[in-house]
């Protein structure tokens, strides 16, 4: 079922089994988790999708955690957690330095580091939703729509491919999020020079939009109905 837009946390260890448990914890605490083995798939996964932490090792295969710290923070205010084997001081403070939030040495307790991450997502959400507005990014649901790239990505991290008047439906719906709008607002939000459009128009859009990110489209609990006015888009 759709609820609130669950809080996204990216883990980047290269060791399969730790990373898997790690990962089971934190989807059983309530986490969106995507996973990536190196610096590659972690660049790969933050060019599609800027997570709310990043949980990162220190020691990976192919680059240094250290400096992956640092190039996510000259790019974003994502809450960074640096996790090493390491015992090393200097590590603690060089990555705090480059713009780490916080640091946990394996072993560690997976509860605690639960409680962490959720501590520092309170911290950082003010600042990740002012950067995802003002960059045109709306996040509802675990979804995410992209308005500069005109992009819809699922909670599982695949694109939705949308037609204009979707986009555009959807887009309209994502920046007045939790205003219920009128279809004849939804029309001048919507309408392109030339166009000949009807609140027939907005009904229909709705529908295909629901058939594409609602669990069940005839019960939607994303974009909702509000009798009377128009339509809501809720989860955000």
């Amino acid at each position: 079922m759709n609820g609130p837009a669950k809080a996204h946390v990216l883990i980047v260890e290269d060791e399969p089994v730790t990373r898997a448990k790690l990962a089971a914890h934190l989807v059983s605490e309530g986490f969106q988790v995507s996973e990536a083995a190196d610096a590659r798939d972690m660049r790969t996964i933050v060019s599609r999708t800027v997570p709310d932490v990043v949980l990162l090792d220190i020691n990976l295969p192919d680059e240094s955690g250290l400096i992956l710290a640092r190039d996510l923070r000259a790019k974003s205010s994502v809450g960074i957690i640096l996790v090493t084997a390491r015992q090393d001081e200097t590590d603690r403070i060089v990555g705090l330095e480059l713009g780490a939030d916080d640091y946990i040495t394996k072993p560690f307790n997976a509860r605690e580091l639960a409680v962490r991450v959720r501590n520092l997502i309170r911290r950082v959400a003010p600042s990740m939703a002012a950067e995802r507005q003002a960059s045109g990014v709306y996040s509802f649901s675990g979804w995410k729509l992209d308005c500069d790239a005109r992009q819809l990505m699922s909670p599982m991290g695949e694109s939705v491919r949308l037609t204009r008047g979707e986009f555009d439906v959807l887009a309209a719906l994502a920046r007045n999020a939790g205003r219920a709008l009128t279809r004849d607002q939804l029309l001048d939000l919507t309408q392109h020079d030339g166009e000949a459009v009807i609140d027939r128009t907005i009904d229909v859009l709705v529908g295909r939009l629901r058939r594409k990110i609602e669990a069940d489209p005839k019960h939607p609990a994303i974009i909702v109905t509000v009798h009377g006015i128009g339509y809501r888009l809720a989860g955000s």
